[in-house]
């Protein structure tokens, strides 16, 4: 039952080249990013990422990017983040850019054994009617583009058919975690989390607090400890390293 690892470059070991990750996270709230490092530093590449975006300012999954360690990113949000503007327009990586809340329900099904489920978000765009460039040619062409999807009809409503997600490994963040995997999550860095860990096979998470098994109320758990595999306790220092995107004060 005790589901801790020592470090992060343990706990992040046996992730190959070419595996797919589903990574908690928006913008800096909630990035596991000691988990990203470790990755990093392994070298692996050919990653096929799932997430709300592809890191901010030079943090969490901007490092792999930067690196070119990323092949493929299922996500909702390119933003600011010009090297993922860049790399998919040139052609260097694929992109299926779907809804927000779309992306949380097909990693929500995915953890919860749903293999699709029907939606009107989307109905009457590319996103069902397919056609939006997953990947670029280089040369301002589209090297291949999204397929339609199923689309009927429920009580005089249209919705399209989107598959649940799963991947090989999730990587997440959480305000504090006992030595079972329970998980909390602080405000909004609780965001993608627990939808992230959920779907993957082999969840893994780093934690600012690790207590002992009982020290968190059963009622205060945002997740259970049957969707985590591992967990990194962070030092003080990692665990007080958060930056702020944009800062805003009053004169």
């Amino acid at each position: 039952m005790d589901k801790v690892i020592a470090t992060a470059a343990e706990a992040v070991a046996d992730i190959p080249p070419g595996a797919s990750l589903a990574v908690g996270g928006f913008g800096l709230a909630g990035v596991p990013n000691v988990l990203i490092q470790a990755l990093y530093k392994r070298g692996v590449g050919g990653l096929s990422v799932v997430s709300n975006n592809c890191g901010a300012m030079e943090s969490g999954l901007a490092v792999l990017l930067a690196a070119g360690r990323i092949a493929r990113v299922t996500g909702s949000y390119i933003g600011a983040n010009k090297e993922f503007a860049r790399q998919y327009l040139a052609g260097e990586l694929e992109l299926e850019l779907i809804p927000q809340g779309t992306l949380a329900e097909r990693l929500r099904a995915g953890g919860a054994g749903i293999p699709a489920f029907y939606t009107p978000a989307g109905v009457g765009t590319q996103v069902a009617e397919g056609g939006l460039p997953w990947r670029y040619d280089g040369e301002g062409g589209v090297a291949l583009a999204s397929p339609p999807k199923e689309v009927r009809e429920f009580e005089g409503g249209r919705y399209v058919l989107e598959r649940g997600i799963r991947t090989d490994f999730a990587l997440v963040r959480a305000a504090r975690g006992d030595r079972h995997g329970n998980l909390v999550f602080s405000k909004s860095s609780r965001n993608f989390n627990p939808l992230a860990a959920m779907a993957g096979k082999v969840a893994i998470a780093e934690v600012e607090e690790l207590v002992e098994p009982g020290d968190i109320d059963p009622d205060a758990v945002h997740l259970p400890g049957v969707f985590v595999r591992r967990v990194v306790a962070l030092t003080p220092e990692q665990a007080a390293d958060k930056r702020i995107e944009k800062r805003t004060v009053s004169s």
